[in-house]
């Protein structure tokens, strides 16, 4: 495979699944203790990333579970933000500064705040009443980042008996990173396929529903706007109806991402109107992925960190064909802003 190194992807995965128990015995705690609510915030894309675990609480469970815009929390405050939430931050980078102002917020008001860092001894690690740390970066980050906020999820479903099967779900979760590598290699024909269609897109719409529309937020925000600079239109599929599609002709491109959810008919329903309005259709499909001896309600769960591990891919061939590499900024961490 293209620029990837297995071995590291599978270390990253696997230290990030090793912290599943401690992470989850850590909220149980905080349970135990009298905790309220759940609020999951941040800054940036990262905390895009936290989406399908709060819409797996908010779905499944009684629990207060609440999503927050970081830099919005810090300036309105709210009164679901009190000494009996559970604030729960990622952050690759440990140094973000608006992240570092929600997690100073957030203690100031009481909360027990609990962050997951890529690195330790930074300043959001150090901050935090619980801080669990797993060494990623960049193109291993999105799928570290699903995976620990859906554990935290699930332990929460767990302890309030709202889960069937906990430890059965959990030994699935830890068998995955050899089955992620599966995926990409799957994939890696199809990436360079498509990197070479999107090499000089001058607008791509991007679509998903369910627990994928975040994947395709974060996407085209992050990698393919921030990345490549490919101007890209991320719109929710049951949006895609109310303003959208009267953006698409023949000649515009629109990438579909697929899941295994209870939301996948929003984007059946884009799939079969699109091919009457334009040639350039994508669909990236998470069912099409082979997946041996994991369960049905499993593969649901973890749609977005199918569609990620795969998308790591396309960025890897279209930083090649475009010759852009994926590091490169105009303004990011250059300018004062």
């Amino acid at each position: 495979m293209l620029n990837f190194d297995p071995d590291r992807f599978t270390r990253i995965q696997t230290g990030a699944l090793a912290l599943a128990d401690d992470l989850g015995d850590a909220l149980r705690r905080c349970l135990d203790d009298g905790a309220a609510n759940l609020v999951l915030t941040g800054a940036g894309g990262v905390q895009i990333l936290m989406q399908p675990a709060f819409q797996l609480l908010r779905t499944r469970s009684t629990f207060p579970v609440h999503y927050e815009m970081g830099a919005e929390l810090v300036r309105t405050d709210s009164v679901h933000l009190t000494d009996r939430s559970i604030v729960l931050l990622p952050s690759l980078s440990g140094t973000t500064a608006e992240a570092i102002e929600v997690v100073r917020f957030a203690k100031s008001k009481g909360a027990t705040v609990v962050t997951l860092t890529g690195h330790a001894d930074t300043p959001i690690a150090d901050l935090a009443d619980r801080n669990f740390t797993n060494f990623a970066e960049d193109d291993t980050s999105a799928e570290m980042f699903y995976l620990l906020s859906l554990v935290a999820a699930l332990a929460i479903l767990d302890h309030r008996d709202e889960l069937e099967d906990h430890a059965g779900t959990i030994g699935e979760l830890k068998r995955l990173p050899e089955r992620l590598l599966a995926v990409k290699a799957q994939f890696e024909d199809r990436a360079h396929e498509l990197a070479s269609t999107y090499r000089n897109e001058p607008y791509l719409i991007v679509t998903g529903a369910g627990s994928v529309w975040p994947e395709a937020h974060y996407y085209g925000m992050c990698i393919l706007e921030e990345m490549q600079w490919i101007r890209t239109r991320p719109v929710h599929a049951s949006d895609f109806f109310h303003g959208t599609l009267e953006l698409v002709e023949k000649d515009v491109s629109v990438l579909v991402l697929q899941g295994e959810d209870a939301c996948r008919p929003l984007t059946e329903r884009v799939v079969r109107f699109l091919p009457r309005v334009t040639d350039r259709m994508e669909v990236i499909d998470t069912a099409a992925f082979e997946l041996p001896e994991l369960s049905t309600a499993t593969r649901a769960l973890i749609s977005p960190v199918l569609l990620a591990t795969a998308l790591e891919r396309l960025s890897a061939h279209l930083e090649q064909v475009r010759d852009h590499p994926l590091t490169t900024r105009r303004y990011y961490k250059k300018l004062d802003y």
